[in-house]
């Protein structure tokens, strides 16, 4: 009787006092950024959260408060609720306390100094001569099945006017569905990586991507982190951070040990880092150093904010070597604040931005992109000899075909169903839903062409409209692979309207050199050009629907050229175009020509040209198909010189040269910076119809309303078609552009913040006869907004003109556009 009483009363006892373990996570209630090492404060204990913000409290009472202090926080009271095992607290900023300054210890000082002082000796790309490995690596996008809601939702929708609509939503149905069986996508490759001295190359050994016989070659470049810790500036989905083991890095992090361990028997310090700037979405993390060779053995790092990125190195100490080499890299990339959709592999996907146990009416708020990364057969005794280092990663076509059983050894270290399953099904996909075919009708029509057997139609050239011709009508081709891959010809044909002439061109080709894409062409073209127009040769055409600037121009000239040219990429990193081309030329408006007292109203020209662009720090990938820039950096260079040749039958004598930089940053945030800059000059005679216009794009009417036309994209908004003319010059275009903004009712602006400006000169203005116009030495500036995209890709742009130019009436200072910007989905 008496153990029984006193098993009743342990039995009730442990019942009356009974404790729930709970999980939770404390956040920026602004930036869903989470707080490290804050206090959590629960009936007199106290607990501090990891450097993820993440902590574990055993709740006796659910009606006593948990109290989370953090220096520049208010303090957050919250309640544990029996009904969930998790708890999500938002701390929120202290407005009126004084923003904290963070400081780093002296000792954690000392080892971080030392981390960076010892980076080449712990760096393998600096410490080692030579070496090589190969890595398998894995890329998958995915979700978790147990996070997503099976329940078949009702949508209530409101209309424009108020009405509302009703319907069912199946889509976590049959998404939940789908990836319990399967991946919705994926992608492997094994590849050899060779390092000589300060060069490393990658050569692909195999690869293969479900549902595609041929694999999209820009995946096989795909960068989402560095793969050194060591590198700096260290990058994020391709936009640049600070490492926080760099020099300049130490201004911008703090640094605090959070404990000693030991990593593969050896001791190493665990170091948190983050921005001094709390609630800044930047880089941080947890590194684990070497105590001994103040080396990264371990790193974990993390980016809150518009797009939330997990990234884990893991290493191995070679004790030959003394050195911690890569083992795995392991990234998952999840969608974080915006409210804007993360396009990743051409489709749009939509992330959950927290953890907040939510499932929305979108399928794919749990959808994630993971990439790991494992190394082996490294081999450090081998000498490698790097051939065509420019050439980054080189894609055989011995790769592309690999038997299943080659796979084998790879597969056997996944316990993961689903990735066999997902090669089957998405195979079947594309076969069904053509997705090949779709992306290689894409690649075709977003550089103006649509394919038709043999040929592919110039798109470009179907229908096309100016003040000259009125609507001009035409068709162009070229022929493709399936005729032949070593020649081509290319011919087009176009009738205007307006001035009822009819213009062609012919141009046959053939390739000299696969690898390096070196062409060799002749041509004849009887046709139109914008008087005072700077074209590149080596700027790629890409598709539009329309080409705004044109559409009011009249002041246009015949030419008839006959030319024979070379195009190649054979100078690394390089594309380049020369050409020799015998021209005549008649102006299509008054215009007289005078030099040396004569008078030409038209002319002839023989001119050779030697144009190329140069992207120095943009990488190229060898693919079967030819050389790729798969990796596509700023600044990028343009160089073109344009030389008479008297000797050839040519009325004047002139050279001409052309410059133009491009750079554009992205930003983390979403947001991005432009700079355009291009200039040139002209020394000796040239007529008005080979001087610079500088891209104007306004017509001279009185009212504002009536210059309402398309906007262009590198074009002075506020400058009048004629209004001035140069024989050198140099123009700066600044541009800013903004997340877009949503509105609501699929009404969600661009909005950029543009500047231009332009200085010119020109000699001899006497010369030229019949078309008044005014010169530029003062300069010219202009500034406006854009908001583009606002609904199906329509726009509108408003530019004032000032500063020494200014127009006397402030209306003419003014102009008003609308633009268009195409998507085209691939």
């Amino acid at each position: 009787m008496r153990k029984c009483f006193i098993y009743f009363f342990l039995l009730f006892y442990s019942a009356f006092f009974a404790q729930t373990k709970i999980k939770g996570q404390v956040i920026d209630f602004d930036t869903t950024i989470p707080l490290a090492f804050a206090d959590v404060l629960y009936q007199g204990n106290v607990i501090k959260t990891d450097w993820e913000g993440k902590f574990e409290l055993l709740i006796s009472e659910y009606e006593k408060p948990i109290i989370v202090k953090h220096k520049g926080y208010y303090d957050k009271f919250a309640y544990a609720n029996a009904k969930t095992n998790f708890l999500l607290i938002k701390a929120t900023t202290n407005i009126s306390a004084k923003q904290p300054e963070l400081y780093t210890d002296n000792k954690v000082n000392k080892i971080v100094k030392q981390v960076i002082e010892n980076r080449d000796k712990n760096s393998p790309e600096k410490a080692l001569e030579n070496y090589q490995y190969k890595n398998y690596e894995y890329l998958y996008l995915s979700a978790n099945p147990d996070s997503i809601s099976s329940k078949i939702d009702t949508i209530y929708k409101k209309k424009l006017f108020g009405r509302t609509k009703t319907k069912l939503d199946s889509s976590n149905y049959k998404f939940k569905k789908l990836v319990s069986k399967q991946h919705i996508y994926q992608t492997e490759k094994v590849n050899l990586i060779q390092h000589h001295k300060n060069t490393t190359k990658e050569t692909v050994l195999a690869t293969r991507m479900a549902g595609f016989k041929q694999p999209i070659y820009e995946i096989l470049g795909l960068k989402l982190v560095s793969y050194s810790v060591y590198e700096n500036p260290f990058e994020i989905l391709e936009s640049p951070v600070q490492n926080p083991i760099s020099s300049y890095g130490r201004l911008l992090y703090n640094y605090n040990i959070v404990d000693t361990v030991k990593i593969q028997g050896r001791k190493a310090y665990r170091i948190y880092f983050q921005p001094k700037k709390l609630r800044a979405n930047k880089l941080r993390g947890l590194l684990y150093i070497d105590a001994e060779t103040f080396a990264v053995a371990k790193a974990y790092y993390r980016i809150y904010g518009m797009v939330n990125i997990n990234a884990t190195y893991t290493f191995d100490y070679l004790k030959e070597q003394n050195l911690w080499f890569p083992n795995k890299r392991e990234i998952k990339v999840q969608k974080g604040t915006s409210n804007e959709d993360l396009k990743i592999l051409g489709g749009t996907i939509k992330f959950n931005a927290s953890e907040e146990e939510t499932v929305g009416n979108d399928t794919s708020d749990h959808s994630y992109l993971a990439i790991t990364s494992k190394v082996f057969d490294i081999d450090f005794n081998k000498k490698n000899i790097v051939e065509k280092p420019y050439i980054k990663i080189d894609v055989p076509e011995t790769s592309l075909d690999k038997p299943d059983n080659f796979w084998k050894p790879f597969s056997k270290d996944t316990i993961d169903n689903r990735k066999l399953k997902t090669y089957v099904s998405l195979d079947s996909l594309s076969v069904a839903e053509k997705i090949e075919h779709r992306l290689f009708l894409g690649r075709k029509i977003i550089n103006g062409y649509f394919p038709i057997s043999y040929i592919d139609l110039d798109l470009r050239s179907i229908v096309k409209y100016n003040n000259y011709e009125g609507f001009r009508f035409g068709l162009g081709f070229v022929t493709n692979d399936k005729l032949s891959e070593n020649y081509k010809i290319s011919a087009y044909g176009a009738y205007g309207l307006k001035d009822e002439k009819f213009k062609y061109g012919v141009t046959p080709s053939y390739r000299l050199d696969k690898i390096s894409e070196t062409w060799v062409s002749a041509s004849y073209s009887d046709d139109l050009s914008e008087i005072a127009e700077t074209n590149f040769a080596t700027d790629t055409k890409r598709f539009k629907i329309y080409d705004p600037r044109p559409i009011n121009i009249s002041t246009f000239y015949n030419y008839r050229r006959s030319a024979i040219g070379l195009e190649s990429k054979i100078v690394p990193k390089t594309y380049s175009v020369l050409n020799l081309e015998y021209n005549r030329i008649q102006p299509l408006f008054d215009y007289t020509y005078l030099l040396n007292n004569k008078v030409y109203t038209d002319f002839y020209l023989t001119t050779a040209q030697l144009a190329f662009q140069w992207n120095p720090f943009s990488n190229f990938m060898q693919t079967p198909k030819g050389l790729l820039e798969y990796e596509k950096r700023h600044p990028k260079f343009s160089f073109q010189i344009t030389q008479s040749v008297p000797a050839l039958e040519s009325d004047f004598t002139f050279t001409k040269l052309d410059f133009k930089t491009y750079f554009e940053k992205p930003y983390l945030s979403g947001q991005k910076s432009a700079v355009l800059f291009q200039a040139g000059v002209v020394f000796g005679d040239a007529p008005l119809t080979h001087l610079y216009s500088i891209a104007p794009n306004s017509i001279n009417k009185d009212a504002i309303l009536k210059r309402i036309t398309f906007a262009g994209k590198n074009s002075f908004e506020t400058m009048y078609y004629n209004e001035f003319f140069s024989d050198r010059f140099a123009a700066l275009h600044l541009k800013h552009t903004f997340n877009r903004i949503n509105l609501g009712y699929k009404i969600d602006p661009e909005i950029s913040v543009a500047t231009r400006m332009a200085w010119g000169n020109i000699d001899n203005t006497h010369n030229h006869l019949g078309l008044p116009f005014k010169t530029l030495e003062k300069g010219f500036i202009e500034s406006g907004i854009e908001a583009n995209k606002i609904f199906k890709g329509i726009g509108f742009t408003a530019y004032y003109r000032y500063g020494p130019n200014q127009l006397p009436r402030v209306d003419d200072n003014i102009s008003i556009k609308i633009s268009y910007h195409l998507d085209l989905g691939f």
